[in-house]
């Protein structure tokens, strides 16, 4: 239990400690430095109880050539799984964190996963080297700055037949970021159809966010 509350704490800290937060269209973007002790929140065994990554990856239905996307891939709690399910594609973990990139690179090179590689992405773009069948989005949607216009250039991104999965917190979770700082689900999907998406599926498994997959239109 101790280490479960530990977990909450640190998530509902990064977002309660924005170097920008502010509403509405803005964002409230954190840099992270000191990715070896972030590590230890981001990769906590108890995460998995709640974030359930397996089941998640499963209902992603990924190819075993899949290429993805992980934005906002830290120090790369999904990005390793989804390496290792889509073992003939490409992973590409986008982070504006310059230390969570160099750790999610050693990371990968250090598990053998030739097939991911993590970028230094912008707070407009997540600047993906290459399209992409999957682009996810794991409790960083409310943190995209103007996110009609991001996910509008994303749609560049994205191969026929592409997707945008997008996981964050809801409104009543018992635990993530400050509920002024939560998006609801209603709230996404206008977002995204605005930015030309269309909902294909709506997961409820997950037992403190929602998981939206959207294509374009």
């Amino acid at each position: 239990m101790a280490v479960r509350l530990r977990v909450a704490f640190a998530l509902a800290l990064l977002a309660a400690l924005p170097a920008l937060a502010q509403r509405g269209e803005q964002h409230m973007h954190q840099r992270f430095d000191d990715a070896e002790r972030w590590s230890k929140v981001f990769d906590d065994p108890a995460r998995d109880g709640w974030q359930r990554p397996a089941e998640v990856i499963r209902a992603l239905k990924l190819a075993p050539d899949a290429a993805v996307a992980d934005i906002g891939s830290g120090t790369g709690y999904f990005a390793v799984r989804l390496a290792r399910v889509a073992p003939n594609g490409r992973v590409y973990g986008a982070d504006i964190g310059p230390d969570m990139v160099r750790f999610l690179n050693e990371r990968a090179a250090k598990e053998k996963l030739a097939n991911l590689a993590s970028h230094l992405a912008a707070e407009a773009d997540p600047k993906l080297p290459a399209p992409v069948d999957l682009a996810l989005l794991v409790d960083t949607y409310h943190h995209v700055a103007k996110r009609a216009d991001y996910f509008a250039r994303l749609r560049g991104s994205l191969k026929p037949g592409g997707r945008v999965a997008i996981i964050d917190f809801r409104l009543d979770s018992p635990t993530g970021p400050p509920v002024e700082h939560r998006i609801a689900p209603e709230r996404v999907r206008a977002e995204m159809e605005q930015a030309g998406y269309r909902l294909l599926e709506e997961h409820g498994f997950l037992p403190n966010q929602y998981f939206l997959v959207f294509a374009p239109r």
